[in-house]
């Protein structure tokens, strides 16, 4: 929230009456960006009132404007949004109750009905956060895993937000040739001081509509000309819903098994009969609830695109973990018994650097995962993979498992330091993720073949370590011998992980030519 008067931040629900016509104040600071003028508004002095502007035993409320919404517009006394009207006032007085974050209080257009509604599934009318072609901060290598995605022919784009110019934008276009198949170029859209747009000097427009329109109608120098918008995925909400962290066990419906395991069995079912979701029922004594809720306090708070999203919790025994549904299931069926069968090395390293991606976020934030594998990452529609189970192995209670022996814990994918002496840390990740590695490129395949558990700890005590895999470029196992060095400390970032496999083609194996398995 930002106050125009005194500059700080300010909470978001005040009590205020209409005093004189609206206007908008343009601070000379960034002059984009509309404030409302304080003169307008009177309230006795409450928690959403600006201390600075007290006058006569009243102060002036504070009409905030959090930072996505401030560049609506007021349109009859309302925040108009796309298809959504945002009760925002009424003359000639009101109480103002708007809802901070990722659930807004709204009204809908059409039916007169009211509730709360994700922030992220509305956008300020008319601008370009309202076009079906923008995709904001969406970064080169998801840009293209969309834009390649089935659905879209070739002439299909996006535009983003440039990575590498502050103010900038970019545009995808999905292209085809004889040589590179089908492919994505990227341009860089520029901006004019004066405030309009260009990809090239002799083509200038006012506003990026226009240059959509413009390119659309002929290609006029682009690799071809823009034929329609990108299918874009229904963007995940922030829980289930306004407040919904800690829910009832009947609010679930559990409809299909979609698979079992030493100490839980996962469903697909719905919340409120209306939202899909995957709910992971927790064996009775797997682990304390008031530890589960204490780490599932922190896991909630992990927010990426390649981390499956903890939506809610039943906090009572049976623990219910309620989860966003991933419809292709795990990525280990997936390589063995579905659609992954037939996957080539291109798609497996996309998928490989999406599990990266996921993990370098987990890296930032000091966090660890302690059971990465394949069982564990979770594959929707489009090769989209997401990491599952962050942090749940630390508190698994049963004496087999923190024992780290036996048939219940992963042995084969932990680091010898970590399944030895029981020190995880995000490079005994890093171990686990080379493993994962071998199982992609060998469609599921039980790493270490033929060797038991207690082998596999002698043998890499000793320095054994998994040979190439069959049809395996070189780089890729001398990548998953870098995880696999005995000092943690040598083994590469999750950062550098993700950036060596988005440009794996490009930089490391730009002569790949598709084989019979890879």
């Amino acid at each position: 929230d930002y106050c125009f008067y005194c500059r700080t931040g300010k909470t978001v629900t005040v009590n205020v009456s209409l005093r004189g016509s609206l206007d908008v104040v343009k601070p000379s600071t960034n002059p984009r960006l509309p404030f409302y003028s304080h003169m307008l508004f009177y309230s006795l002095h409450t928690p959403g009132c600006c201390p600075r502007g007290s006058i006569t035993g009243q102060s002036k409320a504070v009409l905030w404007c959090v930072q996505r919404h401030r560049e609506c517009r007021l349109i009859q006394h309302e925040m108009k949004f796309i298809n959504v009207f945002l009760l925002f006032f009424s003359s000639p007085s009101l109480s103002l109750s708007f809802s901070e974050g990722d659930w807004w209080d709204a009204r809908s257009l059409t039916t007169g009905g009211s509730g709360y509604i994700p922030s992220n599934y509305v956008a300020p009318v008319d601008s370009i956060q309202a076009e079906d072609w923008y995709f904001g901060k969406l970064g080169r290598k998801d840009a293209e895993r969309q834009l390649l995605s089935t659905g879209n022919p070739r002439g299909t784009y996006l535009i983003r937000e440039s990575e590498t110019t502050k103010g900038a934008f970019s545009l995808s276009i999905r292209d085809w040739d004889d040589v590179k198949g089908d492919h994505v170029k990227h341009y860089k859209i520029r901006k004019l001081d004066s405030g309009g747009y260009y990809i090239t000097t002799r083509a200038q427009f006012d506003t990026l509509q226009q240059l959509v329109q413009h390119y659309s109608e002929s290609a006029d120098g682009l690799c071809f000309n823009l034929t329609g918008e990108c299918v874009n995925y229904i963007p995940d909400t922030v829980g289930l819903s306004h407040d919904a962290w800690e829910i009832s066990r009947h609010e679930l419906k559990l409809e299909v098994k979609l698979g079992t395991g030493c100490f839980a069995d996962v469903f697909y079912g719905t919340w409120n009969g209306t939202t899909k979701v995957a709910v992971k029922t927790l064996k009775p004594g797997t682990m304390s609830p008031e530890s589960f809720l204490e780490e599932a306090q922190i896991m909630k708070k992990l927010r990426h695109d390649k981390l499956v999203q903890l939506y809610a919790v039943v906090s009572e025994e049976p623990i219910y973990i309620v989860t966003e549904y991933m419809g292709q299931g795990s990525l280990l069926e997936f390589l063995k018994d579905g659609e992954g069968r037939g996957l080539k090395l291109p798609n497996l390293v996309d998928m490989a650097a999406q599990v990266a991606a996921g993990m370098a976020y987990i890296e930032r934030m000091n966090y660890i995962h302690r059971d990465l594998r394949s069982a564990n990452i979770l594959v929707g529609d489009n090769l989209v993979c997401k990491i599952a189970d962050f942090g749940l192995a630390r508190l698994i209670e049963d004496n087999e498992y923190t024992a780290r022996q036996g048939a219940k814990f992963p042995i084969k994918w932990t680091a010898p330091e970590a399944a030895l002496y029981g020190k995880f840390t995000i490079k005994s990740d890093v171990w686990s993720f080379g493993i994962l590695l071998t199982e992609l490129v060998t469609k599921g395949r039980v790493p270490y073949p033929g060797m038991n558990n207690r082998e596999v700890l002698e043998q890499v005590e000793r320095g054994y370590r998994m040979p190439c895999p069959q049809d395996c470029p070189i780089s890729l196992h001398e990548l998953m011998l870098q995880c696999w060095k005995k000092d943690a400390e040598e083994r590469p970032t999750f950062e550098y992980l993700q950036a060596f496999l988005e440009d794996y083609f490009t930089a490391t194996e730009p002569q790949y030519q598709p084989g019979d398995n890879l």
